[in-house]
């Protein structure tokens, strides 16, 4: 193994940023795998199994070391009283919808593990949770990945531009999870 090619730390990234449910290194390897930089299943597969594993790595945290993760949930109770309240709405769904949303991901295996939620039903629904998030992500970037290509050239021309879009995404995202909130 080659560990100084993109493709072998390409892979590494893919499975260390998956286990934390990173979407931009799910999305990056989609356009890598476009590029003929990485192998697509491979990156997908990867991608998947690490993020299976870290949300089950969560729940088990949760659910057996509770003493120790207590002290770091207080500092999110805002974030917490979301998730109970995504939980409450949307059940089992929940497990598939948290993959998808900044700031909640983290912490709906938590909540539901010191829920007492069976750990057995949770890796079932986690597994497929999994697949669909990355499949979802993965090749929406693959085959958007001309679209994208374009806007990081426009922006590399343009340099100005990358700090307004970044405010402006800072900008939907904050008024988004504010009206979460306010439900």
């Amino acid at each position: 193994m080659d560990f100084s090619s993109l493709e072998t730390w390409g892979y590494l990234a893919i499975a260390f940023f998956s286990f934390g449910g990173s979407m931009l290194i799910v999305a990056t390897a989609g356009v890598f795998a476009y590029l003929g930089h990485i192998n697509l299943p491979l990156a997908l597969t990867i991608a998947t199994i690490s993020n299976f594993l870290g949300d089950n790595f969560l729940f088990y945290i949760a659910k057996y070391h509770k003493s120790d993760i207590q002290k770091y949930l207080a500092k999110h109770r805002r974030k917490i009283a979301i998730t109970k309240l995504i939980m409450k709405k949307y059940g089992v769904a929940a497990i598939f919808i948290q993959k998808f949303i900044y700031g909640v991901k983290t912490l709906i295996p938590i909540i539901m593990a010191l829920g007492k939620y069976d750990f057995k039903k949770f890796i079932f629904y986690n597994f497929f949770a999994s697949i669909v998030f990355v499949l979802t992500i993965g090749l929406l970037s693959y085959f958007s990945s001309e679209i994208i290509i374009k806007i990081f050239n426009f922006i590399k021309d343009k340099p100005y531009i990358a700090p307004l879009i970044l405010v402006v995404l800072v900008f939907i995202i904050w008024n988004y999870l504010k009206k979460i909130e306010r439900r």
